[in-house]
């Protein structure tokens, strides 16, 4: 007797899709009419009824459609994965067709990305545009969340390779498709879960990508304590995984743009501080409080930050994340600039190439590891800039916080600023060629460039380390602190307090500290220099605070004075 009841509700789904069949064609009997089932769907998608997904349609009213309106039978592996992705299936189905339909939506947005237009024109409506119209994106949603559903106390598996394809069909398709990012942005549920994946090596780079892109576009702000097991998430990230990491984490403690230029006056955002105070911490304070609660989050951080070239990835891993660039577009420009720089050394040297251009290999990527026995430096020290820049701007970030004492606490203790204080010639303010500094569709002097943004960074961090902070003396040697005590005691005054209270063991080291070098970078700064402002800023926070005779003395000798006055009265700064 059970059996009556499934078999009148199959009767029914198989006439309502007949049905829907019969309004696409346009009457029984009818031809397809160009655009119309298209436009079903999309007004199926934005109402939430009538035509949304492929399921709705008959196999043989989609090929027969597809033969005039070339959608690379997308409609109808739509069909098959919803058949073998429901919560009884194995998934071994499933995931073969998840790598038909992946390549037709990798080469479009690779096409998208590279800006090679003829590749997108081919085609009346671009494959991602027709994946998502028949529900394909809602689909891929459904089967990764798979996991979060029991059945009789047991929780589905997926496994990690097509948690991969899901996510990489995904991103594909976001990258392509207006609307989609903002749309995954409103499940919050389905954000938090991604969340989750990054446990997993093989799906980290994937899901970190695209949870960037989505937290990008999200109008508000996630809760990272909402995240499952945060603090056991990030312990158990690598160095590597933790740098990329920080992608995420600077959308999650910013504050968020209100669009409002009014903010950007002084009253306003006087206004603005009381307002927040009298409200309690916001979503971004929130989520700074929690990572500061994870043991070893910002040593961890430190780490990577000062860590010189030599110490960081070895080649083999490294040159596996540079595959994994490759074939995720978000970090498309950023290996686009790692093989030019490469190329160029490689031609400097007058050695065969290590990385031929792009897509010459079998599978389209780099080559095989037998034939890049040796990484050029440049790239090595391109990767590394690459993470640093990052991280220095969640530790900026955290240093304007509400926690800033236990943060400036912590920086000092893990010798945060002797540590860029050792890499300030080799890394940060390095000498470079001025084409290995040009991402594509850039010029020399833009603010996106990796070299240009990491001195940005740089400078930024010694702001917010300076300012109103007695920390601020560690931006010297021993030499430079015993300095200031003799000019103290040559004008007969008092010696700086916060001085005599600096621990001499987290002092910069070297003939010269951080602020002796920041001045001597900024008086040869070219007049057109776009740097001036930054290295400007950072002095003048050393300065803030108290008046101190011995500080202005300590800067007058190094020529500070002078300096100031020529860029005023010369026409061309």
């Amino acid at each position: 007797m059970a059996a009556a009841p499934a078999a009148a509700g199959a009767g029914a789904s198989r006439g309502r899709r007949l049905a829907a069949t019969a309004a696409a064609w346009g009457g029984w009997g009818g031809r397809p009419r160009p655009g119309n089932i298209l436009l079903q769907l999309r007004q199926g998608q934005l109402t939430g009824r009538g035509l949304v997904r492929a399921v709705q349609f008959t196999e043989t009213f989609l090929t027969e459609r597809d033969k005039l309106s070339k959608w690379s039978g997308i409609p109808q592996l739509l069909l098959k994965l919803y058949a073998t992705s429901h919560l009884h299936s194995d998934f071994v189905e499933c995931q073969s067709i998840l790598k038909e339909i992946s390549p037709l939506l990798s080469m479009e947005a690779m096409a998208f990305v590279t800006e090679d237009r003829k590749f997108t024109q081919e085609a009346t409506y671009p494959n991602t545009y027709i994946f998502d119209l028949f529900g394909g994106v809602d689909l891929l949603v459904e089967i990764l969340m798979r996991p979060t559903i029991s059945i009789r106390g047991q929780k589905l598996k997926i496994s990690d390779e097509m948690s991969k394809d899901c996510l990489s069909i995904l991103y594909n398709t976001c990258v392509c498709t207006e609307g989609v990012t903002k749309r995954l942005a409103e499940k919050n549920d389905f954000v938090i879960f991604l969340f989750t994946l990054m446990t997993s090596k093989k799906t980290f780079l994937q899901t970190a990508t695209l949870i960037e892109d989505i937290l990008g576009v999200k109008k508000e702000m996630i809760r990272l304590d909402e995240v499952p097991n945060l603090s056991s998430l990030v312990s158990n990230f690598d160095q590597q995984q933790l740098a990329n990491f920080c992608r995420i984490l600077a959308v999650t403690i910013s504050e968020m743009d209100t669009g409002n230029d009014d903010k950007h006056t002084l009253l306003a955002k006087n206004a603005q501080q009381k307002k927040s105070l009298s409200l309690g911490p916001s979503a971004a304070e929130i989520n700074q409080a929690a990572l500061l609660s994870i043991p070893g989050f910002v040593e961890r951080l430190c780490k990577l930050a000062t860590r010189k070239v030599s110490e960081s990835t070895g080649t083999a891993s490294f040159l596996q994340e540079l595959e994994e660039w490759y074939t995720w577009l978000d970090n498309a420009l950023v290996l686009d600039a790692l093989m030019r720089v490469a190329n160029e050394e490689s031609e400097h040297n007058q050695a065969p190439t290590v990385f031929p251009s792009l897509g010459t290999s079998e599978e389209g990527g780099l080559p095989h590891t037998s034939a890049r026995a040796q990484l050029p430096q440049s790239m090595k020290i391109m990767h590394e800039i690459m993470y640093k820049l990052e991280v220095l701007y969640v530790l900026c970030v955290l240093l304007m916080g509400r926690q800033r004492n236990q943060v400036h606490r912590m920086i000092a203790e893990f010798k945060l600023i002797p540590g860029l204080n050792n890499l300030f010639d080799k890394l940060i303010w390095r000498k470079h060629s001025a084409s290995a500094l040009v991402l594509h569709g850039h010029n020399q002097n833009c603010d996106c460039s990796p070299d240009i943004t990491l001195k940005i960074q740089f400078l930024r961090l010694l702001q917010s380390f300076s300012d109103h902070h007695e920390n601020k003396y560690l931006l010297l040697n021993n030499q430079e602190l015993n300095e200031l005590s003799a000019i103290s005691l040559k004008a007969n005054i008092p010696e700086v307090e916060a001085v005599l209270n600096t621990d001499r063991s987290l002092v910069c080291d070297g003939k010269r500290g951080l602020l002796t070098r920041l001045l001597q970078v900024m008086k040869k700064e070219p007049a057109e220099s776009s740097f001036r402002f930054w290295q400007a800023r950072a002095v003048e926070s050393f300065l803030r605070g108290t008046t101190s005779y011995a500080d202005q003395m300590f800067l007058l000798k190094r020529g500070l004075l002078e300096h100031i006055l020529y860029c005023i009265v010369d026409s061309e700064c």
